[in-house]
């Protein structure tokens, strides 16, 4: 991949590990939700955050090899998650479903956001293959946010 001299692979490399971050993080708190969410419709939300943060996890290791396909190291520790990602936390066990599946459409939504920025970076670069996976990964990340939306009506 020929980077053009003006930043554009380390804007994508640290792209990639914003986006890793943010996969990490959003696969724990889905797997959060999918342990913890009560109510009425309990099954069908515990299904569906479980096959979310499953969708999610199997992009996580893509993410990272594109990283080192670019030459670069990935995030490697729990602390270097937390610097790069977008996702915040919540802890709060007891959240009502509706607050669960309003914060996890927002977070995918954001995601959506940090995909198609990251995809001009990609594209700057000239790296074909990442382009070509984000087109993937976005298409993925607003399912989820349509199928979360969706519940919210």
């Amino acid at each position: 991949m020929a980077d053009t001299g003006d930043n554009s692979k380390s804007a994508l490399i640290d792209g990639l590990n914003g986006l890793l971050a943010d996969h990490l993080a959003l696969y724990f708190k889905t797997k959060n939700f999918h342990w913890h969410v009560t109510g009425p419709r309990f099954r069908d939300l515990h299904l569906l955050f479980d096959e979310q943060a499953i969708e999610i996890q199997g992009q996580i290791d893509a993410i990272g090899e594109r990283v080192r396909k670019n030459g670069a190291k990935t995030l490697t520790s729990i602390g270097s998650v937390a610097k790069a990602t977008q996702i915040a936390d919540e802890d709060d066990a007891e959240l009502p479903a509706e607050k669960m599946v309003a914060e996890l459409r927002d977070d995918n939504a954001a995601m959506v956001k940090r995909l198609k920025e990251l995809k001009e970076h990609a594209d700057k670069a000239g790296d074909n293959a990442t382009d070509g996976l984000i087109d993937d990964w976005t298409d993925m990340a607003e399912e989820r946010v349509w199928f979360l939306s969706s519940l919210l009506h």
